[in-house]
């Protein structure tokens, strides 16, 4: 065993550049896969934790006094055994805010009649202020997404447009409001005191709505109960229902979407660690075959000579798995706190866990290289003494390189030697270390693929507005939303905007809640149903570029188009007929076409204003005008001129900005995870490449040394050795930014389907994506370069000898 042991620190020893770029790499490997393993658990847990410690709804109805009474809706509610039921809160909508002196757009306000607090469901967590049983007179509570996202902080003062008056009041505490606080939410609660409440919306017109969560025993009951409490209504519940599925999606998405990147990339490090491992093994057996075959002469077994290979790279994996996983640890925690940063508080914030799986992966990893380096090194069973004292490597390769030999004398006679010089090292380089040839160009086409799909998803999110439609949003160039329609007349606004020569076309948009029976139910004699939105347009969806995945958008009165998850919970497709409630009455209506749309999950649907009414312009339920220009270039003159002529009833925003409203958010919380994995691709490039060229310069010192003394200068030769890496590298970045725009994007639609997203919507920037493959094209060539400084370092004589 000592000599096992000797062998072992002889080649740690020996084999230092080696050793420490596979620690590199298992390092990298590591971070990268326990950092998103830890990114995905974390982010369920914390979710989960808040979700139980605030006692959190599993469903949130909102109703008025149109179709079911609140009051008896929440004592059936109340009164379950297997629910908790909220309070039954009173609210009224707003559409406008202002905060130092600028509207916030795109901001949907519920304005809250606060109870005493705490809540049965949906406690409210105290993030920021005095916590108190209720807002103090002229004061409010926000949530920490309003909050954090805009910059609001405690003492703040804000304005809220009613439309006859500007309600005015001082931010006192945010809280979190887990409902209605994920990241990109357009849907805010203000929680009110009581008796601002009532003064400030007694004389406005409108009736008070309400407001109830819900919080099931067992959430996997909850389609059984709704069964009975829609026998009990004798019809299926027509107003709006949230459920928990929607209520959580958003606080989840950005870090699923990072852990499964990181997942992809983590894999793939480690895939590049074991071929590096595998490179290496079968580089050292090469180089010591001899050596092997005199250590078994002398009575060294096969099994004691691969226990010195498995020595030598536990060592090197387990001094690389701890600090790969304890960076890990930091790491998640950077990027679970960007993203989970609105259930935070001043006083507590959910610790993370995960530190036993975190290891469990690192101990995962140690099994699997040491298993990897066992297969490799199994190879030393084969070596007879006897061919390697003689040839050094087996009979069959000796056979095998001679006539490899006679080959590439047969390629010189073929007219390669007409070639200049420095083309002719540096493809016979790629030529004779093919094995080295194909590691460069996997790792090349692999750094190029992240890189540029990095910067794919981050154009891509960061100019929706060039793909609005296929995020399932219109593609108009400005949106009024009217706040206060006892102040405004549909008429004189029409004619302002027909008469104006710059306006295209102008379409009436609004939202109905709809229902669609599900038909499982009705065979088992229940009425649980799909409660969904539903847009109702006056115009043509096509005109204001709505898409479609499949068959057409809604057209005649007869028609609907549907998301695509509601057409999944329906198992329809165009052409199909379903039933849907809107006002309380059933109708029948045809699949006219299916869409995606992020916002709601694509459970929505879309129908013409013909079909709620018989004349499409009485349909006066609409609350946002569309607005398309001839230029576009004046869109912002135009939007300028009509908040302050319409000041008193409407807000009119540019659709960009309603984007870059809720994406930009997005964007912030992508940049930082792609541009670490994008730098440690990178710097992986440059140290595997850095050191194959190195093993193989010093493999080749006596050829080198013959062309110096030939007259062919160091520098020639390192151009050479660098322009065959140039070469290897421009074909992987080519591949790879192939697989970085068209196969990984694929890959990542698998999750964005649950979320509403079929097709993922894409921005190529050929000129972004060309300066991103260039990184992996420089990191190869500067490691090809900065490796073959040796041979300018070193006399001809001593190249020989060695």
């Amino acid at each position: 065993m000592k000599a096992v042991w000797m062998l072992c620190w002889s080649f740690l020893r020996k084999k230092k550049l080696q050793n420490g770029l596979i620690s590199i790499l298992i390092m990298l490997a590591t971070l990268l896969l326990t950092t998103a393993v830890l990114v995905i658990v974390n982010t369920g847990n914390i979710y989960s934790e808040m979700h139980k410690k605030t006692n959190g709804a599993h469903q949130i109805l909102t109703m008025g006094e149109k179709y079911h009474d609140p009051v008896k809706v929440h004592e059936w509610w109340n009164h379950h055994e297997e629910v908790q039921a909220s309070e039954l809160m009173s609210y009224r909508n707003l559409s406008g805010i202002f905060f130092e002196g600028k509207e916030i757009a795109n901001q949907f306000l519920f304005m809250m009649k606060t109870g005493v607090q705490p809540t049965a469901v949906d406690e409210l967590t105290f993030a920021e202020g005095v916590e108190t049983q209720l807002p103090q007179e002229g004061t409010v509570w926000i949530s920490t997404s309003l909050a954090y996202s805009k910059g609001i902080s405690v003492g703040d003062n804000l304005g809220f447009k009613t439309g006859d008056h500007d309600i005015k009041l001082t931010v006192s505490a945010i809280v979190i409001d887990l409902s209605f606080g994920a990241p990109f939410s357009t849907n805010s609660r203000i929680w009110m005191n009581p008796e601002d409440y009532d003064e400030e919306f007694a004389s406005l017109s409108g009736k008070d709505q309400y407001m109830m969560g819900l919080r099931f025993d067992n959430y996997d009951n909850n389609t059984a109960i709704w069964n009975e409490f829609e026998q009990y209504l004798g019809t299926p519940y027509l107003e709006t229902k949230r459920e928990f599925e929607d209520l959580s999606a958003f606080y989840l998405i950005i870090n699923k979407i990072i852990g499964f990147v990181m997942v992809f990339l983590g894999v793939v490090m480690m895939l590049v660690a074991l071929s590096t491992i595998g490179f290496t093994i079968s580089d050292t057996i090469i180089a010591n075959y001899r050596s092997i075959g005199v250590f078994k002469s002398l009575g060294l077994s096969s099994a004691r000579t691969i226990s010195t290979y498995i020595i030598q790279y536990a060592i090197v994996t387990i001094v690389s798995i701890v600090p790969g996983v304890l960076v890990s640890f930091l790491l998640s925690g950077i990027i679970v706190g960007s993203s989970m940063t609105y259930l935070k508080s001043e006083t507590s914030w959910i610790p993370e866990g995960g530190i036993p799986i975190g290891w469990s992966v690192g101990n995962f990893i140690i099994i699997l290289v040491l298993l990897f380096v066992w297969l490799y090194a199994n190879r030393t069973r084969n070596i007879e003494p006897v061919q390697a004292i003689r040839y050094g490597m087996s009979e069959e390769d000796n056979s095998k390189w001679t006539r490899r030999l006679h080959s590439s004398r047969r390629s010189s006679r073929l007219g390669l030697g007409r070639l200049p010089i420095i083309l002719v090292i540096a493809w016979r380089n790629i030529r004779k270390n093919r094995r080295g040839s194909i590691v460069m160009l996997t790792l090349t086409t692999i750094t190029s693929s992240v890189l540029v799909l990095g910067y794919v998803l981050l154009s891509s999110v960061m100019n929706t507005g060039q793909t609005a439609p296929q995020w399932g949003y219109d593609d108009s160039h400005a949106a009024a939303t009217i706040f206060n329609k006892s102040e405004f007349s549909e008429e004189n606004f029409n004619r302002d905007l027909l008469a104006d020569s710059r306006v295209e076309t102008i379409g009436w948009i609004g939202e109905k809640i709809g229902v669609l029976p599900l038909e499982q139910s009705h065979q088992q004699g229940g009425y649980s149903s799909l409660n969904i939105y539903v847009s109702v347009l006056r115009g043509s969806y096509d005109t204001f570029g709505f898409s479609v995945l499949e068959g057409r958008n809604p057209r005649n009165r007869n028609e609907i188009a549907l998301g695509m998850n509601v057409a999944r919970r329906l198992g329809v497709v165009p052409g199909d007929v379903t039933d849907v409630y809107l006002d309380g009455k059933k109708r029948t209506l045809m699949v006219s076409g299916i869409y995606q749309a992020i916002a709601n999950m694509s459970y929505s649907a879309r129908i013409t204003a013909d079909v709620v009414t018989s004349n499409p312009s009485d349909y006066s339920d609409a609350d946002i005008v569309l607005i398309n220009l001839h230029e576009k270039s004046e869109v912002d003159t135009l939007v300028q001129e009509l908040n302050e002529k319409y000041k008193k009833s409407l807000t009119v925003v540019t659709q960009q900005t309603l984007l870059d409203s809720v994406y930009s958010e997005a964007t912030s919380v992508l940049m930082l995870p792609f541009i670490i994995m994008g730098l440690l691709f990178s710097v992986v490039t440059f140290l595997i490449i850095y050191s194959i060229c190195r093993i193989e310069i010093r493999k080749e010192s006596k050829t080198y040394g013959i062309y110096k003394s030939l007259g062919l200068t160091s520098r020639k030769i390192r151009w050479s050795i660098t322009l065959g890496i140039v070469i290897l590298s421009l074909m992987g970045a080519c591949v790879g930014a192939i697989c970085g725009v068209f196969v990984l994007p694929l890959i990542l639609e698998n999750i964005l389907t649950a979320y509403g997203i079929k097709e993922l919507p894409l921005v190529f920037g050929g000129g972004g994506i060309l300066a991103v493959m260039f990184i992996s094209i420089l990191s190869a060539t500067f490691g090809s370069w900065l490796s073959s400084k040796i041979i300018g370092n070193t006399s001809p004589r001593i190249l020989v000898v060695e």
